[in-house]
């Protein structure tokens, strides 16, 4: 009997924003993947949860997926599960997805949904969300200016990941590209304590924000 890999979406900061299902999911399988088992581990203590992990992140060679596969087909049932969000998007578990459909496509993939960032965010936009574009992380060094290139030139609207270490950075970027009344929205740590929502023209957020910290969502416009 092929185990069963289950896609888990955790919290991505309220830790109350996890499904009975997720729960229930972490409790019966056998093993958890995770990004990193610190982040994992304080999440199951919150719930008292105790099952074995197992790290698989950006980092994890061909051995580790190639593991993965063996314990499926000793028909151990695995959870993934991602350091916050739902595991596959802008995230390496879909490498590891990619993987077992090619090497044991007899085994099923369950989505457990939940939390993501970029529809949390899209849902209190009130940006035209019937069509959307997202696009991960911009490129930390190489590929910048061309990203944001195409963030300014997409049809529809737009939403994308940055981090605290660059949201000033990328925020001058956008100011390049932008039109001055293009309307946006930065999202700081939804879901968290100190979660900030800033909306308006780049040059009114820029103006809002100066130093900041943490992770962030941003949402453009489209029209």
């Amino acid at each position: 009997m092929i185990g069963q890999l289950f896609v888990v979406a955790t919290p991505i900061g309220n830790l109350s924003d996890i499904t009975l299902r997720a729960l229930e999911t972490l409790k019966n399988v056998d093993f958890i993947l995770c990004e990193d088992t610190r982040v994992t581990k304080n999440l199951l203590d919150h719930y008292q949860i105790s099952k074995p992990l197992m790290s698989y992140h950006q980092h994890s060679e061909m051995k580790k997926i190639k593991e993965i596969i063996a314990m499926l087909e000793e028909g151990k049932n695995l959870a993934l599960v991602t350091d916050a969000g739902t595991p596959g998007i802008s995230d390496p578990g879909g490498v590891l997805i990619n993987q077992i459909y090619k090497s044991l496509p007899e085994a099923q993939v369950v989505p457990i949904p939940g939390p993501s960032a970029a529809i949390s965010a899209l849902s209190i936009s009130g940006f035209p969300t019937d069509k959307f574009v997202f696009m991960g992380f911009p490129p930390h060094k190489n590929k910048r200016q061309k990203y944001f290139k195409e963030v300014a030139g997409a049809e529809y609207t737009v939403v994308f990941y940055e981090s605290g270490h660059r949201i000033n950075k990328c925020l001058q970027e956008l100011k390049e590209v932008l039109s001055p009344d293009k309307q946006l929205m930065v999202c700081r740590e939804l879901t968290k304590k100190f979660e900030t929502i800033y909306r308006g023209c780049i040059d009114k957020i820029i103006e809002q924000m100066k130093e900041e910290r943490g992770e962030f969502v941003i949402v453009i416009n489209g029209l």
